[in-house]
């Protein structure tokens, strides 16, 4: 039997270019429109200010260049390193793609947006650490199921915070930012779920010590109420480190 004469080199040369050719021709996820303005407005008790997602669109206000890097990109506050400018300047965002868009689509035009206007590029690098793993304690989470319709969301308050529709992953990622570590979530729990936290009882007469070690209210106040528990382990954490970011350009 006469075998085919096959030119290797060719197909080689075929292939790769089928396979380049939708990346070739991939779209840029972008915003059809953006603002982004000097915040007008301090959001009470919200260090990451506030971020409302609807099919299609984003509103953040009082938020900065931290706080986008953290929602674009599923990073933690202690994963990013940079200038300082990108946690105390503060910033109100309105951006609208052209059509609706589910929220990973958002997110893509928004690494594309802090790119674009924010000149944003950096590296990745793995680092070992102290981190927190989020479990679930012995007597097991105290939490209630979310409804279907509900928006996720996590609003803090003058005493702790309110969360609806909200993942234990989200969660770790909003406890990472007053407790200064990674913390990953090792709970297995997959649903969203409504809670509230109120630190009130958990409180010493030394306040100061709380800010030096919000540890001290934090990890107890989530064992009572919430039936969940952060242990602090050695793990490798990816950093986030910014090579190089601006000051927004004008709209």
């Amino acid at each position: 039997m006469k075998r085919p004469n096959l030119n290797f080199p060719r197909l080689v040369s075929l292939l790769l270019a089928c396979l380049a050719t939708p990346l070739a021709h991939a779209q840029q996820a972008t915003f059809a429109a953006a603002s982004i303005r000097p915040s007008q407005e301090a959001m009470p008790f919200g260090r990451d200010g506030k971020t409302d997602v609807f099919p299609g669109s984003l509103r953040m206000q009082d938020v900065t260049v931290d706080t986008c890097i953290k929602w674009a990109y599923g990073v933690q506050d202690s994963q990013v390193t940079g200038p300082d400018f990108v946690r105390s300047e503060h910033f109100d965002i309105t951006a609208k793609a052209e059509g609706p868009v589910g929220d990973d689509q958002l997110k893509l035009m928004m690494q594309t947006l802090l790119a674009d206007r924010f000149k944003l590029t950096f590296h990745r690098e793995n680092k070992q650490t102290k981190g927190y793993e989020l479990t679930a304690a012995k007597r097991g989470p105290r939490l209630q199921k979310s409804s279907e319709d509900a928006e996720p969301q996590i609003q803090n308050t003058a005493t702790g915070f309110i969360a609806t529709a909200t993942t234990m992953g989200e969660l770790a990622a909003f406890l990472a930012a007053p407790m200064q570590t990674p913390i990953t979530d090792r709970t297995s729990l997959v649903d969203r779920y409504d809670f509230t936290l109120d630190f009130t009882p958990y409180l010493t007469e030394s306040r100061q010590a709380m800010k030096l070690n919000p540890g001290m209210v934090i990890i107890p106040a989530l064992e009572e109420e919430l039936g969940l528990k952060l242990d602090l382990r050695k793990t490798d954490v990816q950093m986030f480190v910014i090579d190089h970011v601006e000051k927004p350009s004008p709209n």
